[in-house]
C-alpha cells in the first residue's frame, strides 16, 4: 500500500510538471506573440522622418500635381463648355434679356384678366384662419 501510494504520488509529481512546462511553453508563445505584434504595431507607426529637405522636396511635387490638376479641369472645362456664365453675369452681358419675361408673356398670349368685383368684399368673408386645425387646402373641398 505505501509503495503504491508512493508511486502514484511520483506520477502525479511528474504529470504535474509536465502540465507546467506545457502551461509555460503556451504563455511564452503568447507574450512572444504580443511582443511580435507590439513591434509590428510600432514599425506601422514609424514613418519617413521629416525634415526641412523632405518636406520642401514633397512641397514641390505637391504643388507641381496641383497645378496639373487645375490645368486638367481648366481644359476639360473649356472643352465641354462648362463655363457658365451666372445669372447677374447673364443680365450684364445681354440687356434683352432685361425684357425677355415680359415679351414671353405677351407672345403666349396668357394675359388673365382679374375681375376685382370679386375681391371687394374679402373681409365679410368667413375664413377661420384662427383656428388651429384649418388647413387651406380643405376650402375648396365641400364634399363631407
Amino acid at each position: 500500500m505505501v509503495m503504491i501510494f508512493t508511486l502514484v504520488t511520483a506520477v502525479q509529481e511528474k504529470l504535474n510538471e509536465i502540465v507546467d512546462q506545457i502551461k509555460n511553453r503556451r504563455e511564452e508563445e503568447k507574450r512572444r506573440k504580443e511582443k511580435e505584434a507590439e513591434e509590428a504595431e510600432k514599425v506601422a507607426f514609424q514613418g519617413t522622418v521629416v525634415t526641412i529637405e523632405n518636406f520642401l522636396a514633397w512641397k514641390a511635387t505637391f504643388e507641381m500635381d496641383m497645378a496639373e490638376i487645375r490645368r486638367k479641369r481648366q481644359k476639360e472645362e473649356e472643352q465641354a463648355g462648362k463655363t457658365k456664365l451666372t445669372g447677374k453675369q447673364l443680365f450684364e452681358t445681354d440687356h434683352n434679356l432685361d425684357t425677355s419675361d415680359i415679351q414671353f408673356l405677351e407672345d403666349a398670349g396668357n394675359n388673365v384678366e382679374v375681375d376685382e368685383s370679386l375681391f371687394q368684399d374679402i373681409d365679410d368673408l368667413d375664413l377661420d384662419e384662427d383656428d388651429p386645425d384649418f388647413d387651406p387646402l380643405e376650402m375648396g373641398s365641400d364634399e363631407d
